[in-house]
């Protein structure tokens, strides 16, 4: 491949243009729920460890996204990815919302940091696909166009992460509305699998529906957790403060 050419290729004309606004306006969108994701993810750790699981996390995310595009067209239809990869984000956004509310140990903290980055590169790689596709998409086959937007998603995730992070430890909603934005992502992902597609075709409100259930259950499925562990003895005051604010809260 003559990297070169990349650069010199290039038309500068109003469509390119166009396709450079569509990117960033596509990075925007998309870039959010893996946002909420890593900001969940290392909402546990100390603060001056965040901006290191953040940054790692999101550089080795977009890693695998160059990569991802290469297969991506092909990816999308294989049966069963898209419905386990959909069932691993249920499971995450779950997992997330209940350690919203566990107990900060410090002496779990340097384990804690490669914990998060492993649920944010594992989780990333499963939603970025719709991603990689719809940049791909808009780059229009121009290899410029497609490394800008790939690499675009990096500061946008970064600065949206830190931003969300510092947010849930002041309003702790943020947590549960998070939680209920990556079920409803992992219950579309389980709908658009082929395998599901074709043995189910339900209309937008009806799939809108299957999607809602999913983020609802989520949540509800994270506060009886929740509400489990809060039962336990031992707990100390702080840790039972989290928990009944956690499962307090409704959408």
């Amino acid at each position: 491949m003559d990297f070169g050419s990349i650069f010199t290729n290039i038309s500068w004309d109003w469509k390119f243009f166009v396709s450079i606004l569509s990117i960033i306006l596509i990075n925007f969108i998309l870039s959010g729920d893996n946002a909420v994701l890593i900001a969940m993810a290392v909402r546990k750790l100390p603060k001056n460890q965040r901006r290191k699981g953040i940054a790692f996390g999101s550089g080795v995310a977009v890693v695998l996204r160059i990569v991802l595009t290469f297969f991506v067209a092909k990816l999308l239809q294989i049966a069963f990815l898209k419905l386990i990869g959909g069932l691993l984000i249920l499971w995450i956004a779950v997992k997330l919302f209940v350690d919203g509310g566990g107990e900060e140990d410090p002496e779990k903290a340097a384990g804690t940091l490669w914990q998060a980055i492993r649920l944010i590169v594992i989780a990333d790689l499963t939603m970025s696909l719709d991603n990689v596709l719809a940049v791909a998409g808009a780059s229009h086959g121009n290899l410029f166009l497609l490394i800008f937007g790939l690499v675009l998603s990096v500061p946008i995730v970064v600065f949206t992460s830190n931003l969300l992070s510092i947010l849930m430890d002041k309003f702790p909603i943020i947590i549960l509305l998070g939680a209920a934005l990556l079920g409803w992502v992992g219950g579309e992902m389980i709908l658009t699998d082929p395998f599901i597609e074709k043995w189910i075709h339900p209309g937008k409100i009806v799939e809108y529906s299957i999607q809602l259930a999913f983020a609802v259950g989520v949540v509800m499925t994270g506060k009886i957790w929740l509400r489990w562990r809060f039962s336990k003895p031992a707990q100390d005051p702080e840790t039972q403060k989290k928990m009944v604010d956690l499962s307090t809260h409704s959408i």
